[in-house]
Parts: structure tokens; C-alpha cells; sequence
């Protein structure tokens, strides 16, 4: 299940991807456009920021703004900044690989070959979906 502040962090996405190549956006706009609290949409923005997804300005004319083409930017790279591992089970994650606490024996486990198919399938999608493809009316 998606966090509020991953699904806030797609929400001001798209909205930043609505408004591409026009400037920076002021954190106000987006907030009171998505109907976010500016407050927890600060830390979100600047997690992105800091995950080199988004970029700002200061001063006048400042704001957010996305380092790349909306078209640029999959999906998979923003739940990984904001959620961490997209597996479902740390022993079957790509970049964040735990072995499992109560496993017994992860190389026989039947649990774990179904889970890096729904891994493997997830990421499919991910992958291939973009921020631009929020913007698609339904």
C-alpha cells in the first residue's frame, strides 16, 4: 500500500509536470492546488530535491521544478526515493536485499519464488509509467 507522502509526492509531481518548462513553482501553489499541508509537501519536495528528481530556486520568481522531462521519469525511481524497496519481502529486493528473519531456508522457499514474480511484474509497470503519464486523462 502507497504512503500519503508517496501519493502526495506523486500528486505535486504531476502538478509540476502540468506546469513544465514554465519556471519554478512556488511550494503554495502546489499545495493548495493538490490539497496537500504545505508543511509535510516542504519535506516531501525536498526529499526529491535531494533525490536529484526535482530542483529549486530561491527568492522571486523561485520554487520547485523538474530536472527532466516529465516523459524522463519513471515511476519506479520515485517510489524507491520516497518508499524505499518496491519488493514486497526483503529477500527478494534488487536494492535493498535482506534475508528474511523467520526463513529457514531462502534458497528452497516457494513464498519467496512467487514474490520476485509479483517483484519482477511490479517493476515491469513501474518502469514503463512515467510522471508524464499521470498527466493522461483518463
Amino acid at each position: 500500500m502507497l504512503s500519503k507522502k508517496t501519493k502526495y509526492a506523486l500528486r505535486a509531481l504531476k502538478h509540476l509536470a502540468s506546469k513544465y518548462g514554465e519556471g519554478p513553482v512556488l511550494i503554495s501553489e502546489i499545495a493548495n492546488s493538490e490539497h496537500i499541508s504545505q508543511k509535510f509537501l516542504e519535506s516531501i519536495l525536498l526529499e526529491l530535491r535531494k533525490g536529484r528528481i526535482l530542483g529549486s530556486k530561491k527568492g522571486k520568481g523561485g520554487g520547485y521544478y523538474l530536472i527532466k522531462e516529465p516523459k524522463d521519469v519513471p515511476l519506479s525511481e520515485i517510489l524507491r526515493k520516497i518508499e524505499g524497496p518496491i519488493a514486497l519481502l526483503p529477500c527478494v529486493s534488487l536494492n535493498y536485499y535482506e534475508p528474511c528473519d523467520d526463513c529457514q531456508d531462502e534458497v528452497n522457499c516457494t513464498l519467496k519464488r512467487v514474490m520476485i514474480e509479483v517483484r519482477d511484474e511490479t517493476l515491469k509497470i513501474l518502469e514503463n509509467k512515467t510522471v508524464a503519464d499521470l498527466l493522461e486523462k483518463q
